[in-house]
């Protein structure tokens, strides 16, 4: 049986976040001066926020080896975006196949979807500005990657979104005025700080209002399967290709980003403000804690 579209109600955090939009929206193509050249001796993710920083091997490691680690890691995150956002629209999608097209709802996270195509472009192509390579899914990521999609559903979609969203936010917001970093790894970060404020706060809604309205049976399923995407974001941070691309024995690399303290606390300073905000709504469950901590966001 076909679905009927959810009547039209009041959403003051869709038309404040539309209103938002209107006054402040950016257009990469136009926004960021693709031109300029890239600075000598500066960082595409400030060193301190690397896997590898301080460890045994990048004590071993020059200045130039530092920053082409920094240059493959860069790109390893911006291909991790690229891959996110293409889920979130997908799900988004499906979440308004039978919504009131008319809604205050709809409009924003329409809105929403435009940032994010917007966004991926961006990535794309400071990617390929930076002199780098975007990183491929491997057959198992990229049949998961295709079913996601159709996963995100009521809770888990924006609680999805919060994971693939407020973790970088967290890092880029920290590190977004670092001197060692290059200007348009700087300029990227500014616009994408600037319009995922506005994504967090519709998902954080999002999720309060499916935590009012659901089955406790659903909450602890999401409270439950959330805690898997600690264990996938701990891959996807240490993904052993940026540690070959920058001419690194990959499996000693990763286990040395893997043990690494200064690694960890940047992760457990990304996911705090999430991580909170899941305590607060219920759905951080003992499951969820224990696969987060082991993959050491805890």
């Amino acid at each position: 049986m076909t679905q009927t579209a959810k009547p039209r109600g009041p959403d003051p955090v869709a038309d404040r976040l539309l209103k938002g939009s209107v006054k402040r929206s950016y257009e990469p193509v136009v926004d960021i001066d693709w031109d300029a050249p890239l600075e000598d001796g500066k960082y595409f993710l400030p060193p301190h926020i690397l896997s590898l920083y301080r460890t045994p091997m990048w004590e071993t490691m020059s200045e130039e080896q530092r920053i082409e680690l920094s240059r493959q890691e860069s790109a390893n995150v911006l291909s991790v975006g690229i891959w996110f956002e293409n889920i979130l629209d997908q799900a988004l999608l499906r979440h308004l196949l039978h919504n009131d097209p008319g809604s205050l709802h709809t409009r924003y996270a329409l809105t929403e979807m435009g940032d994010e195509c917007r966004h991926m472009a961006m990535f794309g192509r400071a990617i390929e500005r930076m002199g780098a390579k975007p990183f491929q899914l491997r057959w198992r990521q990229a049949i998961a990657v295709n079913l996601l999609p159709k996963t995100f559903r009521g809770t888990m979609l924006w609680v999805a979104a919060l994971i693939g969203e407020e973790i970088f936010d967290a890092t880029q917001r920290r590190v977004v005025d670092d001197p060692q970093l290059q200007p348009l790894i700087a300029r990227l970060m500014r616009i994408h700080v600037t319009e995922e404020a506005r994504h967090i706060q519709f998902a954080r809604a999002g999720v309060r209002r499916r935590v009012a309205e659901s089955h406790r049976i659903e909450r602890i399923w999401v409270g439950t399967a959330q805690g898997l995407g600690g264990l996938l974001l701990e891959r996807l941070f240490t993904n052993p290709a940026m540690y070959r691309r920058a001419g690194l024995d990959a499996r000693e690399a990763r286990r040395q980003a893997l043990a690494n303290p200064y690694f960890r606390e940047n992760q457990r300073r990304g996911f705090a403000g999430l991580a909170e905000f899941l305590e607060d709504t219920g759905l951080m469950r003992r499951p969820s804690r224990a696969m987060w901590r082991r993959a050491g966001f805890l």
